[in-house]
């Protein structure tokens, strides 16, 4: 976030880029949840358990902000934290609306893991067995680290869950990247839908989980601005973004890559509704 808002502010106000068209509300304090995290072992059941109920007391803050924002009938840019926060993306949406919603997830993993607390591996599978995520779309799995329980479970679901695969798309060319995103687009445009966005998708980022294969930033900002200038768009989330990890002079281009990315997406969702 303190990398992303910095090249927000630097971007210029034009005929292009309208500053009129954002509200920037602030950010969501976890620094206390941070402390408390650093004296916990992920390998301990006990200490697991304590992390996931520090996860879910972000959900209830991030679900609440999302639902008012949405009532409002704005449309939430979400920056910054892991993709754990999807689940309160989803779920704050769908409460605004009253219904459950559908996502597009632009991510190397499914984030679709059993239900064992929360994480940042399972936001959507609890998002959909809670009865907030009604149709879901995976764009780009990468295969090598999709596990099959996982694609075993997807399979039996199809109906509301389906994915394209990375390597199908980009090495194989099976598939033509185009042509899946009007196939993901026609999945989930039956009703509202977020806009999940894992930068770990994209090669060379500084990210939690950093990969060396994968799509472009090119085609990463296509993909924002085909689905957000639909109707049905509800919000934006980019997360798994760290400065911390990347190049030490050069520790802002994760923020500016943001910035790309913040204003494909309100450009194309300020267009007129498709």
């Amino acid at each position: 976030w303190d990398s992303a808002i910095k090249s927000i502010a630097n971007i210029q106000h034009n005929r292009f880029c309208k500053g009129s068209q954002l509200v920037v509300l602030g950010q969501l304090d976890v620094s206390e949840l941070m402390n408390n995290v650093e004296i916990l072992d992920f390998n301990d059941i006990d200490d697991r358990s304590k992390l996931s109920q520090l996860v879910d007391k972000i959900d209830k803050d991030v679900s609440h902000i999302i639902f008012s924002i949405v009532k409002l009938g704005k449309t939430p840019i979400v920056i910054g934290g892991g993709h754990n926060n999807s689940y309160g993306n989803i779920k704050g949406t769908a409460l605004a609306k009253g219904k459950p919603i559908n996502a597009i997830n632009f991510d190397a993993h499914s984030d679709f893991r059993i239900l064992e607390g929360r994480h940042s591996g399972n936001g959507f599978s609890y998002a959909f067995e809670e009865g907030f995520l009604k149709k879901y779309f995976i764009f780009g799995l990468h295969e090598n680290y999709t596990s099959k329980s996982v694609l075993d479970i997807i399979k039996k679901i199809e109906d509301r869950v389906r994915y394209i695969t990375y390597d199908s798309v980009n090495i194989r060319k099976e598939k033509d990247f185009d042509q899946e995103m009007i196939s993901a687009l026609n999945f989930v445009n039956d009703d509202f839908f977020g806009i999940e966005i894992d930068l770990d998708a994209i090669p060379n980022i500084a990210c939690s989980a950093m990969t060396m294969s994968g799509f472009s930033v090119e085609q990463l900002r296509q993909f924002i601005s085909f689905f957000g200038k639909n109707k049905n768009a509800s919000y934006l989330h980019i997360c798994e973004g760290a400065p911390d990890l990347g190049e030490e002079k050069n520790n802002h281009l994760i923020g500016k890559l943001i910035g790309y990315l913040v204003t494909d997406f309100i450009k194309s969702n300020s267009a007129l509704p498709i």
